[in-house]
């Protein structure tokens, strides 16, 4: 063979393993890029999603604490005591009926 022939067959070579460590290297620091990249936005997100937690419980806080919330549901409490005792009123007669039947029916 020939020696200067084989030196540029190696020289190829060499620069041919160069190129694709670059081309390595290359898309190494792509993918670190692109890494930081959507942690940065992952971080981001979590931070507005914190946030809007936060602000929900901090409204409900002083919603639950105002004092026009607590007539609201006295209000409802009273309303629903109504209702009840409506609701029992129209029923009360049968079941003394039913009541007064079982009591005064004798089974042999």
């Amino acid at each position: 063979m020939d020696p200067m022939r084989s030196q540029g067959g190696i020289q190829m070579l060499l620069s041919a393993e160069q190129e694709a460590q670059q081309i390595v290297a290359a898309a190494r620091n792509l993918k670190l890029s692109r890494l930081k990249q959507a942690k940065d936005e992952a971080e981001k997100e979590a931070t507005r999603y914190r946030s809007q937690l936060q602000a929900d419980f901090q409204k409900k806080v002083s919603e639950g604490n105002s004092a026009a919330t607590a007539k609201q549901l006295e209000q409802e409490t009273v309303k629903k005591i109504e209702k009840l005792k409506q609701s029992s009123s129209k029923v009360q007669s049968e079941l003394v009926d039913m009541l007064v039947k079982f009591v005064t029916t004798v089974k042999n």
